[in-house]
């Protein structure tokens, strides 16, 4: 199924991402998933990790995104996070504060299978900075 389909990104700040994607790979609680045009109706809660929202022509934006709940349609996708940060172009110390809040979360995590979440959601974002390139 090609073609594109609208995306919106919503922290409780404001609109973080807007526009027509080809596809979004999202972290959900029960596994990673993607999303293109056409998609059967879903709703899922997100697990902290890297969404990557790629535009028409293959430009990609990568957020890191630590809890929130995604809602798909065949035309839409709306994705409301407790927080989010587009990890392109963010700056040392943006950055390292990000690392640090994520390792908080591990270290704060309720039971196991939290701490797992954000150990790996951790090793993703650790993965995904510009300096690991």
């Amino acid at each position: 199924m090609s073609g594109t389909f609208a995306f919106e990104l919503v922290t409780p700040e404001r609109v973080l991402v807007s526009g027509a994607m080809e596809a979004v790979l999202v972290p959900g609680t029960e596994g990673d998933f993607m999303v293109m045009a056409g998609h059967a109706p879903v709703v899922s809660t997100l697990r902290p990790g890297i969404l990557e929202a790629t535009a028409p022509g293959g430009k990609a934006q990568r957020l890191f995104v630590r809890s929130g709940l995604a809602e798909a349609t065949a035309e839409s996708m709306t994705v409301l996070a407790e927080h989010a940060v587009l990890l392109d172009g963010l700056a040392g110390d943006d950055l390292a504060k990000l690392v640090s809040d994520s390792e908080r979360l591990v270290a704060d995590a309720a039971d196991e299978t939290e701490r797992a979440y954000a150990q790996n959601a951790l090793a993703r974002l650790r993965a995904a900075l510009p300096s690991a390139r």
